[in-house]
């Protein structure tokens, strides 16, 4: 085509008046690349040709802030509430770019497809209604309930090479499957776009991810994210891109490219995506749209990276050699070979038997994943094999569901056993009314979904959530067991007979074309400033918003710490979805579930905080407005990726709507602190990590030289408070009251007399995890903190008295723990505080590196079970005895004396 005559194609079939302009994508790109002077890579290329002054904007990968002008902007309806409510608080008539609504967050999955989304509809009636007439009037495409999840409408209809879309999800990614930079946000960001300022996004640095060799047997395109996963673990892509290259691409369909790209949310990617390819063009041309094909082709050039594209990191992946992988539990980037899935879970206690399978979700629905999982389900019926575990079906869109019924496809899916739910998010975001098991009761279940983190799927946190390929996923259903391998076990059939199952295998796109299913799309009018938008007052899911109220210039000072967050937080913590979802468009309803999972450092329990006012311990989010009444800032202190996980908005609004003032923690996840920023709180980081442990939860914090605080600057130093050691301090003296209660000189630790320990007490059996924090560890006898049972008196009473009491009478007593026992701070006293008590030993599956370390500089014994499942048999009850220990330089790897690596007799262990 030559340059000049421009061939206007429509960016989609709903947008006629809009076009794809490579034209002026080609010119920016031209620009930026005279000004840096060397090669960009594919993602360079769309971002730095959609600037909004390409000639002056300053580039510098990790550092520059971007301005921006996306093509587009998708909503799903649980953002859109918020999202819309903002723009409806800015006064403008209609959008400035194309949108759209899709409503797919809001159905509960419980008994099937049809009446669950008849009851969806009924309950959801108000909020659905006021997107609806909120689209009509401001310009706003609307995709109706049971027209499918968002990602795949998004792919489906309106993605394409070279496209720039922010999205309110964090799946947003899932259109680079098509070549597009398409990113997660919040709310806040896609209102800026939809009133027609620029987007703002800090440059990403570029991670290149090199495939070669190629896809085959029972490895699918799920498997590649998975093992990134297990590479650049959840925090490993943030501030960066994920730009797939090299021969190994064309070995994978475009929606497996597109699963890869959703899934990238996981290792917290800006984005991911793909270059350009035959696969794309095919996809087009098959969804309707051979126009953008056919113009992508003539501008290839523009939708690939340049020859010689410089990564900031570079990651190889062989995909001759990927196995099949099962990520999990409890968090994506845990990799589980399949060969080794059923040891792994033995090991770790997992629960062996899969109560539920469920495939399908954004990332893994589309027609070629349904088919080869259909191909795995008719092997079994062939047999008279059904499915051993609960096994449902998540149809991504009308147009998949539609398609797959009239190719037949869902029939041995149903066959057997599979239930088939709405067109939704459903299971996948904990929209899930499950009834087979009680919440508390630990199970696994394995699904094609992206995300597992605890509680996601059912809100159980004793639920083990494993994420696979939608055909490995349907394999393990059928054995309804995680130790089946489908590439070397067998199953029996009905005969009795024992049979391997094939290689799945499918269709990359329907020979028949796709049926487009009912029609759920409702286009906005060409003019709807007459439409009423209606929001109750007393409604309990809307409420129309009121500005905060505006810094008042000046320091804020002596701020109570609300909580200490310990460990992991996701946006699933700080504001829940599950049941609260409903709540998503009413602020002040929203915000009662602020923090209410997070752990509270300084007692381990959720939705436990203490008030510095009063003293006493409440709720998280009444505790927030306790101090919010009594007009009293308050910070939140968390750890590292504070707010990984999904794009809402509503985890920054709560805090800053309850009184909060700024978020301290070790570092954030890209969107979170994004959001944080555009609802005015302060995102702040510790400039040395270390310094999170220092923070106490009853500490108050003030923040000061705020009117010089910028970016990269840190706060005022204030006051030097540092005293240099002088030349020469050998006569100063260094007093140490006796009768001090804060400082205390050492006494040497009694040698080891070179005896055999003999009948120790357990003073504590812990269950579960226990940290360098856990001052209130869970006796596994009892399910309660600081309450142990004297083996000799034979009453309960706290930890440290039973253990200073052993050690009155002279008996050493031993602690017996789980998994990463000790894990968290270095602080020693963890190791010197058993051994003062009078320990000789700690036993467990496995230590934390640093505490195992200290245990032994203070000459307590850090033993682990041969076996991790031995853990099990030991009873709080027990007295255990250590003999034969060839102690030398602390060698203690001597394991158990006797063949069985562990023998219990008389309630003694024996080493």
């Amino acid at each position: 085509m030559l340059r000049g005559a421009v061939l206007k194609v429509p960016m989609s079939k709903f947008d006629k008046d809009k076009y794809v302009n490579y034209e002026a994508l080609h010119n920016n790109v031209k620009i930026v690349r005279e000004r840096l002077g060397r090669p960009l890579t594919l993602s360079e290329k769309i971002l730095y040709g959609h600037l909004d002054d390409p000639k002056a904007q300053e580039i510098v990968r990790g550092e520059s802030y971007l301005l921006l002008r996306p093509d587009r902007v998708a909503m799903q309806d649980a953002t859109a509430q918020m999202a819309m409510l903002q723009f409806i608080s800015s006064g403008l008539p209609k959008v400035a770019v194309p949108s759209t609504i899709h409503c797919d967050h809001l159905i509960e999955a419980e008994v099937g497809a049809n009446e669950d989304l008849k009851k969806a509809k009924d309950v959801n009636k108000e909020v659905y209604q006021f997107l609806a007439t909120g689209a009509a009037k401001y310009g706003v495409g609307f995709w109706k309930p049971g027209s499918g999840i968002i990602h795949q409408i998004v792919l489906e209809n309106y993605a394409f090479p070279g496209l720039l879309l922010i999205g309110t999800d964090s799946h947003t990614p899932n259109a680079g499957g098509l070549a597009g930079v398409c990113v997660g946000v919040g709310g806040a960001d896609a209102v800026d776009v939809m009133a027609g300022l620029p987007w703002e996004l800090k440059c990403p640095k570029v991670i290149g991810v090199r495939l070669t060799g190629s896809l085959k047997g029972w490895t699918a395109p799920k498997d590649v994210i998975l093992k990134v996963a297990d590479i650049l673990t959840v925090a490993g892509g943030t501030g960066a891109i994920i730009e797939y290259h090299g021969p190994g691409v064309d070995s994978i369909s475009c929606t497996g490219m597109a699963t890869i790209c959703n899934m990238g949310a996981e290792v917290g990617a800006t984005t991911s995506l793909f270059p350009f390819n035959k696969r794309m063009s095919a996809y087009l041309k098959a969804t309707g749209r051979a126009g953008i094909a056919q113009l992508a082709e003539k501008h290839t050039e523009l939708l690939v990276p340049d020859r010689g594209a410089n990564y900031d990191q570079l990651v190889e992946i062989d995909l001759d050699k990927l196995e099949p992988l099962v990520n999990g539990p409890f968090t994506p980037d845990r990799a589980n070979p399949i060969s080794q899935l059923g040891k792994n879970a033995k090991e770790n206690g997992w629960p062996l038997e899969i109560k539920v399978a469920l495939i399908g979700s954004c990332t893994n629905s589309s027609y070629e994943d349904m088919t080869r999982s259909a191909s795995v389900a008719k092997q079994a019926l062939k047999h008279g094999v059904k499915a051993k575990s609960g096994f449902t079906v998540t149809p991504g869109s009308e147009q998949i569901r539609a398609t797959m019924e009239r190719d037949g496809i869902d029939k041995p899916l149903t066959e057997i056993g599979g239930v088939v739910l709405a067109n939704a998010c459903g299971p996948c975001i904990g929209q899930w009314n499950r009834k087979d098991i009680k919440k508390g009761e630990k199970n696994s279940i394995v699904t094609s979904y992206n995300r597992n983190f605890t509680g996601r799927n059912d809100s159980n946190p004793e639920t083990h959530g494993f994420v696979a390929s939608p055909e490995i996923v349907t394999a393990l259903a059928l054995a309804g067991d995680l130790r089946f391998n489908p590439e070397t076990d067998y199953l029996t059939g009905a005969n009795g007979e024992k049979f391997k199952l094939e290689c799945p295998h499918g269709d990359e796109l329907p020979a028949k074309g796709f049926d487009p299913g009912h029609d759920t799309y409702q286009s906005p009018p060409e003019e709807g400033s007459k439409i009423d938008v209606v929001v109750d007052p007393k409604s309990k899911r809307l409420q129309l918003l009121s500005p905060f109220n505006k810094w008042d210039g000046k320091d804020i000072v002596d701020a109570p710490v609300l909580i200490k967050v310990l460990g992991k937080c996701t946006t699933d913590h700080i504001s829940a979805a599950g049941p609260w979802l409903k709540y998503r468009g009413h602020l002040d309803n929203i915000s009662n579930n602020l923090l209410i999972t997070a752990i509270n450092a300084e007692n381990k329990m959720m939705n436990n905080v203490k008030n510095q006012l009063t003293g006493q311990y409440g709720p998280v989010p009444d505790t927030g407005r306790f101090y919010k009444s009594k007009n009293i800032p308050w910070v939140i202190v968390g750890d590292v990726n504070y707010g990984e996980g999904s794009s809402r908005e509503h985890a920054a609004l709560e805090p800053r709507h309850l009184g909060g003032v700024a978020v301290i923690v070790k570092s954030f996840a890209r969107i979170h602190e994004t959001n944080l920023k555009k609802q005015g709180m302060l995102p702040l980081t510790f400039a040395n990590p270390a310094d999170y442990d220092k923070v106490q939860p009853s500490d108050r914090i003030s923040l000061v030289g705020l009117d010089r605080l910028a970016p990269g600057k840190g706060f005022d130093p204030g006051h030097d408070t540092y005293q240099s050691p002088p030349e020469e301090g050998s006569k100063i003296d260094v007093v140490v009251d006796p009768k001090s209660k804060r400082l205390q000189l050492l006494s040497p630790f009694n040698k080891w007399d070179g005896k055999d320990i003999v009948d120790a007490p357990v003073l504590i059996k812990v269950l579960g995890k226990c940290t360098t924090d856990h001052i209130s560890a869970i006796n596994a006898e009892n399910k309660m903190m600081n309450n142990v049972k004297n083996q000799l008196t034979g009453q309960y009473g706290p930890v440290p008295d039973t253990g200073r009491f052993y050690k009155s009478k002279n008996i050493p007593w031993v602690i017996v723990g789980d998994v990463n026992y000790g894990e968290g701070s270095s602080r020693e006293h963890a190791a010197l505080e058993p051994r003062h008590l009078g320990s000789v030993a700690v036993i467990v599956k496995s230590f934390a590196r640093i505490h195992e370390t200290n245990l032994k500089k203070q000459g307590m014994l850090p033993l682990t079970f041969a076996n991790p499942a031995d853990y099990d048999k030991v009873q709080p009850s027990d007295r255990i005895s250590l003999v034969t220990c060839r102690i030398g330089s602390f060698s203690f790897r001597k394991g158990w004396m006797n063949q069985d690596l562990m023998k219990l007799a008389n309630s003694k262990l024996t080493l």
